[in-house]
């Protein structure tokens, strides 16, 4: 399972480049999988337990050459709301069922259908998680006392408003600064890892000037254990496994869609290609294997892996080196990560949540006005003030609705009349005024599908006095065709059959005409009756259409001309030059 060709080549040059990346993304990684623990509603210590075991795994089964992987933002709304409604070891529970669906959607090969997920629907979760991360640190920022955190994002502010006046303003300059010291390091030395060096400088003016004045990981969470939890394997139980498919698949959606995104954004950074379904069966195996240590759900974080990439990272082995260099630090520095004040953990948040927001994107399909914006808008509506779970199976519905919509509206049915030099009827002039009423000729553009079905049966003539003898569809832009379409396409065989006509259809594509075959209306239609050439199909039609029918006509001008001239010359003066039919709805 090991993708061991990804170290083919390995020399100490390589070596020396993943150790300092290695140290450099386990250095970043340590405060962000506290504060990601913290915000889903755990201690913090169970981050770095998911940073250390998950971020491992994922390196070495992943397939991605660089993706970092750990505890990230994105599942911040999910994990609380787990975490809250149903416990914390039933959430280690829905972790590792999300993770036995990762790894059969990867065994599957399904990772392919992930990148099939619209970007309005991606855009609007993402910017609403966003949303929540950041206005879930506000409580924080400003120290305030008494706060019940809520799964509804109006709840939360309702209480953060209820309790202002608790405001601790040693908390907020505790955050001011940990916040300017990330932002410093951002613009100025940006391969500084800010969230850390804000952290201990907001953590060390804190214990220096204003100890005891505002509240610690220590005197909330209590102290960080500097050892990995024991092996621990929860109960299942059928009952659990039912009451928590549901998150688990949420988590294991959002899972696929971070861990790919991610390795996407990898590819793009190092000229490389990723394997997206092993890359779910590695985000599978960590998913399984992290609760077992007591870590809470993790997939590929994308800032961490292009810190990975642009420090230099050269094979999976500086991912590894980053679990193992956070390993090392709970072992050596935990006891003092007990002194980190809460207030410092979020400014942190907040410029994750900044950075994740998709804020030019959601800008830029907001001012499109059309169909995307709206399912952009409700996406992330539903997940900021209901949640993730509707906000996600809502925007998909929308999304499919809006795409049968365009489809529908792509299909083109119209009546023409045939190109006189694709038939042979004489030498005389073509009017471009009359058509013969025996013969319908109809171009079919477009999908014809579910969603385009009405405008094909509205199109097509039915049964009647004025319905055609002979209709000839025009079918060499018609790509695909559904059951829907076979099914009105059998009837319009069907009423033509009632009345003695028939249906000939000329430059039908293969996969229609695959169709037709299995359905039997291929054979029911008949195999002479279609036609490679539009040509051929009209000379057919021409000659099924009988003198007597043309002089008995209600079609006064043929009638007049057919009575006057013969039946050839009828056909020669008034029959067929291509034209639209203004009356036919497009």
């Amino acid at each position: 399972m090991i993708g061991w060709s990804r170290f083919q080549d390995y020399s100490m040059s390589s070596l020396r480049k993943d150790l300092v990346s290695g140290v450099i993304v386990g250095v970043i990684a340590i405060p962000l999988g506290m504060a990601f623990a913290i915000a889903s509603g755990v201690k913090p210590e169970y981050g770095i337990y998911t940073t250390i075991v998950a971020g491992i795994l994922i390196s070495l089964f992943g397939g991605s050459r660089f993706q970092i992987g750990g505890p990230t933002g994105a599942f911040i709304p999910i994990l609380f709301a787990i975490g809250a409604e149903y416990g914390y070891e039933n959430l280690l529970i829905a972790g590792m069922m999300a993770g036995i669906i990762l790894v059969l959607m990867g065994a599957l090969r399904l990772g392919v259908l992930i990148k099939f997920i619209p970007k309005p629907v991606t855009i609007g979760f993402t910017a609403g998680i966003a949303v929540i991360i950041f206005t879930g640190q506000i409580a924080s920022f400003l120290g305030l006392k008494g706060i019940e955190r809520h799964e509804k994002f109006v709840d939360n502010m309702r209480e953060i408003g209820r309790h202002l006046s608790t405001i601790n303003l040693y908390s907020i300059l505790t955050a001011a600064i940990c916040l300017a010291v990330v932002l410093l390091a951002v613009r100025f030395a940006p391969k500084v890892p800010g969230s850390l060096i804000g952290l201990i400088v907001a953590t060390v003016t804190a214990a220096l000037f204003f100890s005891g004045k505002v509240t610690t990981i220590g005197s909330a969470y209590g102290d960080i254990p500097n050892t990995l939890p024991s092996f621990h394997f929860p109960v299942i139980t059928w009952d659990r496994i039912g009451s928590l498919l549901r998150p688990a698949f949420l988590i294991a959606m959002l899972g696929a869609i971070e861990s790919l995104l991610s390795a996407v954004v990898a590819d793009g950074m190092s000229c490389s290609r990723h394997d997206s379904n092993r890359e779910l069966i590695g985000q599978g195996i960590a998913n399984i294997a992290a609760p077992l240590f007591g870590g809470i759900p993790a997939t590929g974080a994308i800032a961490r892996t292009a810190t990975n990439i642009k420090s230099g990272a050269a094979s999976p082995l500086s991912g590894v080196i980053h679990g193992v260099v956070v390993f090392l630090i709970l072992l050596l520095f935990a006891p003092y990560a007990s002194s980190i004040p809460l207030a410092a953990m979020s400014p942190i948040l907040m410029v994750v949540a900044w950075n994740m927001s998709e804020r030019k994107a959601f800008l830029h399909l907001l001012k499109t006005k059309t169909g995307d914006s709206l399912v952009l808008l409700i996406t992330f509506l539903l997940t900021v003030f209901a949640d993730l779970t509707a906000a996600v199976e809502v925007g998909l519905v929308l999304a499919v609705i809006l795409f049968v919509k365009r489809m529908g509206e792509v299909h083109l049915v119209s009546k023409v009349l045939p190109d006189p030099e694709s038939v042979k009827v004489g030498p005389h002039m073509v009017s471009e005024e009359h058509d013969c009423p025996q013969i319908g000729i109809y171009n079919v553009e477009g999908p014809l599908f579910f969603g385009a079905a009405y405008r094909f049966e509205n199109t097509m003539p039915g049964a009647g006095p004025d319905q055609p003898r002979v209709v000839l569809l025009r079918m060499s832009k018609v790509p695909l065709m559904d059951t829907t379409g076979e099914s009105n396409l059998a009837e319009l065989v069907r009423h033509l059959e009632s009345s003695g006509g028939k249906l000939l259809i000329s430059c039908i594509q293969p996969q229609p005409l695959e169709l037709l075959r299995k359905t039997g209306l291929y054979e029911r239609i008949g195999a002479s009756r279609f036609y490679d050439h539009t040509g051929e199909a009209i000379n057919e039609a021409l000659q099924t259409v009988s003198r007597e029918q043309c002089i008995g006509c209600r079609h006064a001008a043929f009638r007049e001309c057919a009575a006057l001239s013969g039946y050839e010359e009828a056909q020669n003066r008034l029959g067929f030059k291509a034209r639209s039919n203004p009356k036919v709805a497009r």
